[in-house]
């Protein structure tokens, strides 16, 4: 399993060198954006708003935009330096808390932890502590360039670390849009519903659940390609220097036309010339 992170957790004096694996995989079929006339694949571009010119990699820079059009430019090197500082430091875990008092929309993603070197030991005391006190410790720590704030649970046998929100950064109910204040329900609708919720519950067994829709466009891809109903990319013309010779011949034989007519006309004016001319008196002798 990639190791994505590599660091130390401490709580008191105990310090656990860690490594940090993505417990979670994106499965979204990918889909490519094609030219519907020759199939080949659509290209996107960093385009510079002002020059309008492509700009490459290494003539991009990052900067905060503090008000609309001015930017304050930030060193690859100074955030390098910065994310280095704060990599480094030991991520401490500041509380434990029970995992019922954090709602689940302050969940972000979750990381396997596995003990580094050495840290073996310490990794199976905080496992257990955190089991026999049903308790989850709550520590920060940075993350590809951002500082997290995280969860340390167990899960099957397994230390795991969930990254949750700041609490800035969910967003207020009071703006969500046309929810009733007051509930506007009879007591017979209410009855009927909780008799519902009680036929449809459930232990949860995660495995019963597919994803029906990627697997069906999984199906519609393979029957697609084993029908042959597929397409390749038309091959890109090469630049070629050969003029086509008749062509070139052609242009030739045009272009030396008008030289020809001019010359033919210049011949035949001075033989009209000569014809005309009177010829020179001879003078008699006496």
């Amino acid at each position: 399993m990639h190791t994505m992170w590599k660091g130390s957790i401490s709580f008191g004096l105990v310090n656990i060198p860690i490594k940090l694996h993505t417990a979670t995989e994106d499965k979204d079929i990918k889909l490519r954006t094609l030219h519907n006339k020759c199939h080949a694949p659509i290209k996107y571009e960093k385009i510079c708003s002002v020059c309008e010119e492509e700009v490459k990699p290494e003539d991009i820079v990052k900067a905060y935009e503090y008000t609309k059009g001015k930017f304050v430019v930030l060193d690859q090197e100074e955030l390098e330096k910065l994310r280095k500082e704060n990599e480094e430091k030991a991520v401490e875990i500041i509380d434990f808390v029970k995992i019922e008092e954090i709602d689940p929309i302050y969940f972000d993603r979750s990381y396997y932890m596995s003990p580094n070197e050495g840290g073996g030991k310490a990794y199976s005391l905080l496992r257990k502590a955190l089991q026999e006190s049903q308790k989850v410790g709550l520590a920060k720590i940075i993350i590809r360039s951002k500082e997290q704030l995280a969860v340390i649970r167990v899960y099957e046998n397994t230390l795991v670390m969930e990254t949750i929100h700041y609490p800035d950064e969910v967003r207020k109910t009071g703006d969500v849009p046309n929810v009733p204040s007051e509930d506007k329900v009879t007591q017979k609708e209410l009855d009927t519903a909780i008799l519902l919720i009680d036929q449809l519950t459930s232990a949860f067994e995660p495995e019963k659940y597919t994803d029906e829709y990627r697997t069906a466009l999984l199906e519609l891809i393979e029957s697609k390609r084993t029908g042959k109903e597929t397409v390749t990319t038309a091959a890109k013309e090469a630049p070629s220097n050969v003029t086509d010779l008749m062509a070139a011949l052609q242009a030739s034989i045009d272009r030396t036309k008008p030289n020809k007519v001019m010359t033919s006309k210049k011949k035949a004016a001075t033989k009209a010339t000569k014809a005309t001319k009177v010829p020179p008196k001879v003078k008699k002798e006496a």
